[in-house]
């Protein structure tokens, strides 16, 4: 070691490998890009070796920063933990948090989430990135990260928020001038509304309760989005029907603008039941901002969750 390490330098060192470069951490960091390049440059220096391959658009770690990354990310967590713990004695959770959720779940339910958090914790801020693309936890440097559906590999903690409940439903109007269909099989000549996403137009599925198999249903309407709260709107203003989660039109049925059908059976739009997770490190690797975000969301949310206890479901 040619000098003595900066503590400040390794955090910025890790801070570009998790953004995926210069511009995205001093973005982060609220810093001018020039300020992270020469922290960078000063601990090659350091070390005598070169930590990234430097392109037009892009950096990419080399053999020595990727044995680099990996050998000091656990050092700085425990030091990370080690100053939370000295600090909680005395001190409330701060900081900036970053959530990353799916865009109707977060604008559904994440917002009201973080506006209560914000109210129980008012010295930490928070980041909220909605997107419908899967988007890498720690790439992007999210703290938290809420899932819809199913999880992929990953190092980080998941915890199961509430299994994902589907709901036939349709506005009042609608169903006095459609009639009510009494099986799934009558959804056929139905005006079904469907979500259109990056992998096509949804299918629905359904099962009688108590059995294995899902069975899948061929319906169309005259009305296909990728935004699911348009499809929402378009039913409450008696378009059509829909199949959606509990916790997309909880308020909804509640207030009867949606009507709840064919309660008899079980539905999904894959042939198999999914459900809401969140992602976070280990609470050892994390800052106390994050698992005081974590207890609150599971206390919030409950078992059965907030949205299927305020939904009024026909059975």
């Amino acid at each position: 070691m040619k000098s003595n390490l900066d503590l400040n330098a390794l955090r910025t060192f890790r801070l570009v490998v998790d953004t995926g470069g210069f511009t995205a951490a001093a973005h982060r960091s609220h810093r001018a890009v020039s300020s992270v390049s020469r922290q960078i440059a000063a601990l090659e220096r350091s070390l005598g070796q070169t930590l990234f391959h430097r392109h037009t658009r892009a950096v990419a770690l080399t053999e020595a920063g990727a044995r680099y990354i990996e050998a000091i990310r656990p050092l700085l967590a425990d030091l990370d933990q080690a100053t939370d713990a000295v600090r909680a004695a005395h001190d409330e959770p701060t900081g900036m948090l970053v959530i990353n959720a799916p865009v109707a779940f977060g604008e559904r339910q994440v917002v009201p989430l973080v506006r209560a958090f914000s109210q129980r914790y008012p010295n930490i801020r928070t980041e909220l990135r909605l997107t419908d693309h899967i988007v890498d936890p720690v790439y992007s440097a999210s703290d938290v990260t809420f899932r819809v559906g199913p999880l992929t590999a990953s190092n980080l903690v998941a915890r199961t928020l509430a299994p994902m409940r589907y709901v036939v439903a349709a506005a009042p109007d609608y169903l006095r001038r459609c009639g009510w269909p009494d099986t799934p099989q009558a959804l056929r000549g139905h005006d079904c509304l469907r979500y259109q996403g990056e992998y096509g137009r949804q299918h629905w599925y359904w099962r009688e309760h108590g059995a294995e198999a899902f069975q899948r249903l061929d319906v169309d309407g005259s009305l296909y989005s990728d935004d699911a709260p348009s499809l929402r709107h378009a039913a409450v203003l008696g378009q059509g029907i829909v199949l959606f989660p509990t916790w997309l039109i909880d308020r909804e049925l509640q207030s009867g603008s949606l009507v709840s059908l064919l309660g008899g059976w079980q539905w999904e739009v894959a042939p198999e039941v999914r459900s809401v997770h969140i992602l976070y490190a280990a609470p050892r690797l994390g800052p106390r901002k994050v698992q005081a975000f974590v207890d609150h969301v599971l206390e919030a949310v409950g078992d059965p969750p907030i949205w299927d206890r305020t939904a009024s479901i026909r059975r």
